[in-house]
């Protein structure tokens, strides 16, 4: 039998109320990216992040492995908790990745890892995908308890609709049989019913992997609409397209607060959600994110009346 208390009775009766909690739930414990070359950059994380975040170290195509192992050291010195990218195209061997995983847990201490395939067209060694790496063991063996491993809301131009679910189903298989548990982690998109319509539908065909959903940080839309193009994300940069169209709305900064208001109340009240987290790709800069992300996990936004988005009441600069 459920009680209810005054907190959940106000919640009931205020609309907004109940809309701020589902957002703030939604965020929390929100994750984002950084690349060794932004870190060169970046004086201290902890200036923009609280301590126990978690930050993925992209690993980009030409990268050196040694300054992912070189940015995790960092991040975990300075009280953050790294998730390295393994990005299985750029591995020139079996070698190479034992050498990395060795290093992530010898120098850092690590138990969480992202397997993608990566941003190459053709393989440096024997490994044309995250699958042939997490195949291997290695993960297993050198203690990997996490791993996140790719999702596609809209589809991915390199791989066909009946290749991305034969791959999630074979990663939900893998997941019975790792001593791993493993979570999807996607592109970002800038609308919620792509998001949902895909959530539901891998539901359907047996997904039980938890989601963490990409979302777009905070920059112009035309640095938006650029990265969208090199990321390949599909029908949900209409969103974009249509305010390119405005001259002067082109530089202007673009928040999410719309995407990330629809997918916390979609989580909020469908019980057979599978998305679990927000992961922020800090497109515009690390800072601007870092700080719109801690202001809404910290409740510090109020919502439009229109009931279709809100602002943080922090100056963001």
């Amino acid at each position: 039998m459920s009680v209810t208390t005054p907190v959940t009775a106000a919640l009931d009766e205020d609309p907004a109320m109940k809309a701020h909690k589902e957002i703030v739930d939604f965020v929390a414990d929100f994750t984002i990216e950084t690349t060794p070359g932004s870190a060169a950059k970046t004086p201290s994380y902890r200036d923009h992040l609280a301590a126990g975040t978690k930050i993925a170290v992209t690993f980009l195509p030409g990268s050196d492995y040694a300054d992912t192992v070189a940015t995790a050291q960092r991040l975990k010195g300075e009280g953050l908790i790294p998730l390295p990218h393994i990005a299985a195209r750029s591995l020139p061997s079996q070698k190479a990745l034992e050498d990395f995983l060795g290093r992530l847990q010898g120098e850092v201490g690590i138990d969480e890892v992202v397997a993608l395939a990566g941003a190459v067209d053709k393989p440096l060694g024997p490994f044309d995908s995250s699958m042939k790496v997490l195949e291997t063991g290695l993960l297993d063996r050198h203690g990997i308890k996490t791993i996140g491993v790719a999702g596609h809301p809209e589809g991915s131009p390199d791989i066909s609709e009946k290749g991305l679910a034969e791959a999630l189903a074979w990663k939900n298989d893998f997941a019975q049989r790792s001593d791993a548990e493993l979570y999807i982690a996607t592109q970002f998109c800038f609308e919620s019913a792509p998001i949902i319509a895909w959530d539901k539908a891998i539901r359907a065909s047996g997904n039980r992997l938890p989601i963490h959903i990409g979302v777009p940080g905070l920059a112009t839309i035309k640095t938006l609409i650029n990265h969208a193009k090199a990321c390949g994300v599909g029908p949900s940069m209409r969103v974009l397209t249509r305010q390119a169209r405005n001259i002067a709305k082109l530089m202007s900064v673009n928040a999410p607060d719309s995407l990330v208001l629809e997918l916390a109340r979609y989580k909020a009240n469908d019980p057979d959600c599978g998305i679990r987290r927000a992961h922020f790709y800090p497109l515009g800069g690390l800072r601007r994110t870092a700080a719109w992300a801690r202001a809404v996990a910290e409740g510090d936004f109020t919502l439009h009346r229109n009931g279709r988005g809100f602002s943080v009441n922090r100056v963001i600069e």
